[in-house]
């Protein structure tokens, strides 16, 4: 199949993608902004490791939760205004964070901020689709890089404002105004309209009209959701492998130092946005079916063979292939469950981003108990597994961005 042709994009497309790219940059910053602050934070309320994990167990818990509301609330307000307004109103619930004077009251905060995200991520990547269909062309990878770029950026601050010493509460005042006012202005420059504006007339006459209520789900929606949510979240278990376990492997089982051990998350989060952000052109040439496909063989091959060759290099070389293979994953995902013929707007987009943060939730645990029984050699062999699943369950996905 050759690809569709390439259009040249209107200004109002081209402002529009850099106002959805704004909202994707400070979506990851605004949160990542607050990590570095954590010890401080902990050490404010007195806490244990254990009623710490408890209270940061309350973002993820407010996320799944909330999650499924978003497509309600993007047929309601549209996802414009949802993705930028939810960025404003959940950098103001971040100031309450320097004022909480127990960690419930600091669990409920980040369950708050927790849902907020949800919310603003469905809508934002609503919105990312609809300029890519202005586009003619795949943009959505790239916009997944910027929101990595912004979690890096968000990182820098919060460590700058710790090592200056700022006032948590300075700092984060900052951060709300600053983002906050970017979100403002990004908002005036997405596209107006109904969410189906964009959708090509031969798509909308090709497919069965879009329908409201629970009844859009037959069988095959729900069986293309659940096949869906799982590839989405086989691209959440490889990132938070190296988030999460990274580090504990090289330094534990290769008894690497601490600077070493900390680089198994940044080459997976390296690899991984520069695959974001050069995927789009990858894409267009060879179809997200066939690139997510491959991809998932890299990673799956890639950890493998670290696994089966352990080595501080090798596994450094594991963690990098393993994110540049899923970099499209999920982007891929979002994009199908926003094509499935027959269902409200929003609602397959919203039910793959719910399937996709309870594999956030539910992978460490998992990897974790694996671990314990063996090893947690063992335990990283759920990297390879996803990229199996990916192989698998990818000829499921939409392969080109345009009909």
């Amino acid at each position: 199949m050759s690809a569709a042709p390439l259009t040249t994009p209107t200004r109002q497309a081209r402002l529009a993608r850099a106002a959805v790219a704004a909202l994707f940059l400070t979506n990851g910053t605004v949160f990542f902004n607050i990590v570095p602050r954590y010890p401080q934070i902990k050490a404010d309320l007195g806490l244990s490791n254990a009623v710490f994990g408890t209270a940061l167990a309350a973002h993820p818990i407010g996320a799944l939760l909330a999650g499924l509301l978003a497509g309600a609330a993007i047929r309601r307000f549209r996802s414009a205004r949802v993705g930028a307004l939810g960025i404003v109103v959940t950098t103001v619930a971040t100031l309450f964070i320097p004022f909480v004077p127990n960690w419930v009251a600091f669990g409920g905060v980040l369950f708050v901020v927790g849902a907020l995200d949800a919310i603003v991520d469905v809508a934002q990547n609503a919105h990312g689709l609809r300029v890519q269909r202005l586009y003619g062309r795949s943009i959505v990878n790239s916009l997944h890089g910027v929101w990595s770029v912004g979690a890096v950026l968000g990182g820098l601050m919060g460590s700058a404002a710790a090592g200056l010493d700022i006032p948590l509460a300075v700092h984060l005042g900052i951060s709300a105004t600053l983002f906050s006012v970017t979100a403002l202005v990004a908002y005036r420059f997405l596209l107006p309209g109904p969410e189906d504006a964009e959708r090509p007339a031969e798509v909308q006459d090709g497919h069965p009209p879009r329908r409201e209520g629970w009844r859009s789900f037959t069988g095959s929606a729900v069986r293309m959701l659940a096949a869906l949510g799982v590839l989405a979240a086989c691209g959440t278990l490889v990132e938070d492998a190296g988030a999460s376990w990274g580090a504990l492997y090289l330094s534990g089982d290769l008894r690497t130092d601490a600077a070493t051990a900390g680089m198994a998350v940044v080459a997976l989060q390296v690899a991984m946005t520069v695959g974001r952000l050069t995927g789009d052109r990858v894409v267009d040439r060879f179809g997200q079916r066939t690139v997510v496909r491959a991809g998932g063989a890299l990673a799956a091959i890639g950890m493998g063979a670290a696994l089966a060759v352990p080595s501080v290099a090798t596994s450094l070389a594991g963690f990098a292939l393993a994110g540049l293979g899923v970099a499209t994953l999920v982007p891929a995902a979002m994009h199908t469950a926003d094509e499935l013929p027959g269902l409200p707007a929003g609602a397959g987009l919203t039910i793959v981003s719910w399937l996709l943060r309870g594999g956030f939730l539910l992978s460490p645990p998992l990897v974790g108990f694996v671990a314990d029984l063996t090893s947690l050699r063992v335990g990283l062999l759920s990297v390879v597994l996803a990229g199996a699943v990916t192989v698998v369950l990818g000829r499921v996905l939409v392969n080109r961005t345009r009909a």
